[in-house]
């Protein structure tokens, strides 16, 4: 079993800066990919960065620019550093790991960012 723990939402002024971490910890697994969801108030959950296990990062394209998706192999972390920060970003930020054969999705429980105007 993979437990993946999200830090570092909270409340920032439009135009500012946050970092997002993801911690996954469990059973050992193959993993084929990591990366950002974020699911405002009643929309769907998109992707917002990603980052496959050769290392080849895939942005929205409302975040490219602004976000940067990166991981520390040595710590089980993977990161979301997000600059420029807009309203429009304000969201719950989950981590997702896609591993095995299957490509099974585990998630975490979600961080709040909220930005304000």
């Amino acid at each position: 079993q993979v437990q993946l723990v999200e830090s570092g939402g909270g409340l920032v002024q439009a135009g500012g800066s946050l970092r997002l971490s993801c911690v996954a910890s469990g059973s050992r697994f193959s993993i084929n990919a990591v990366g950002w969801y974020r699911q405002a108030p009643e929309k769907r959950r998109d992707m917002v960065a990603q980052i496959t296990a050769g290392g080849t990062t895939i942005y929205a394209d409302s975040v490219k620019g602004r976000f940067t998706i990166s991981r520390d192999n040595a710590k089980n972390t993977v990161y979301l550093q997000m600059n420029s920060l807009k309203p429009e970003d304000t969201a719950v930020y989950y981590c997702n790991l896609k591993a095995g054969y299957y490509g099974t999705d585990y998630w975490g429980k979600g961080t709040l960012v909220t930005v304000s105007s």
